[in-house]
């Protein structure tokens, strides 16, 4: 499968143009919410390259430290598998830095980024929890366009399958144990279309809700739907990433699902404290009008 073209001496990657054309719809997303929240729309692509360059650095960092096992390799000095990025003892930066060898999560995109958005919003004295809310619906479209980077890297498929709408994997990409085996589930389609089902349900109690959630509801709702759908597609991979032995990926992710629906159900509890774009406000708003 071809996975790019030249121009002149510098290759240029599907999944690198998929990645940009998912930030940028991500970003066109945000900055008509900020418009219609009555904020300066330009404010999303003023932060837009701040939450690109720290999600890069983010997903990078947490591929580095949560390799899929078949990315292992023999240690020269222990004999035993080890992560490549340190194995030897030594620290491999410049194969870190190889962002264009591949090696992208996620979790890591969403931490850096959360944490550029925080940084920003103090800096520029922005209300951190509205401007997530903005950019929960965003991000999950953005996903939802990025994924489809996975399949020119021909990555990211799931368990054997002969469903109609099963994909074709080169030998080259397969894995060693499945080498005969040419269909797989496109686990990537899967996340993508629940991406965009997430990115819809988000806009839609964003507007149905309005004057009832608080500020950090809809980030809140994003952090429930988002680990939930990772957990569950997780259970198809054929090379989660093992730390400790244990799927990190989907570890992670049933702990942050579990402590934002926790969050969301305390900030909601009957008898919670009044806040701006709590419940008794739309209560006094609606009986004025």
């Amino acid at each position: 499968m071809i996975d790019g073209f030249y121009i002149g001496p510098l290759y240029i990657h599907f999944y690198g143009i998929i990645l940009m054309t998912g930030a940028l719809a991500g970003g066109w997303l945000a900055s008509r919410e900020a418009r219609r929240r009555g904020h300066d729309p330009e404010i999303i692509w003023d932060l837009m390259i701040y939450l690109i360059i720290a999600g890069v650095v983010g997903a990078r960092l947490w591929h580095v430290f949560t390799p899929s096992p078949s990315a292992l390799v023999m240690d020269p000095v222990t004999g035993k598998m080890v992560n490549p990025y340190f194995a030897g003892g030594t620290i491999h930066i410049i194969d870190i830095l190889n962002v264009r060898s591949g090696g992208l999560g996620i979790p890591g995109a969403v931490i850096g980024g959360a944490i550029a958005l925080y940084f920003y919003s103090r800096k520029h004295k922005l209300e951190f929890l509205e401007w997530a809310d903005i950019a929960a619906p965003s991000l999950a479209l953005g996903q939802a366009i990025g994924r489809f980077g996975n399949f020119f890297n021909q990555e990211l498929y799931g368990a054997p399958t002969n469903l109609p709408w099963k994909l074709y994997i080169d030998p080259q990409h397969r894995l060693p144990t499945f080498a005969s085996v040419e269909y797989y589930h496109p686990l990537f389609a899967y996340e993508s279309v629940l991406n965009l089902i997430n990115m819809a349900l988000l806009m839609w109690v964003t507007r149905t809700y309005e004057g009832r959630s608080k500020k950090g509801d809809i980030m809140l709702l994003y952090l429930i739907v988002y680990p939930v759908v990772r957990f569950s597609l997780d259970f198809l991979r054929l090379d989660a990433s093992l730390v400790g032995g244990i799927n990190i990926n989907q570890t992670v992710m049933a702990v942050i699902a579990v402590i934002a629906a926790l969050t969301l159900a305390w900030r909601h509890r009957p008898g919670a404290s009044s806040a701006e774009g709590s419940p008794s406000d739309l209560t006094d708003k609606t009986d004025s009008s």
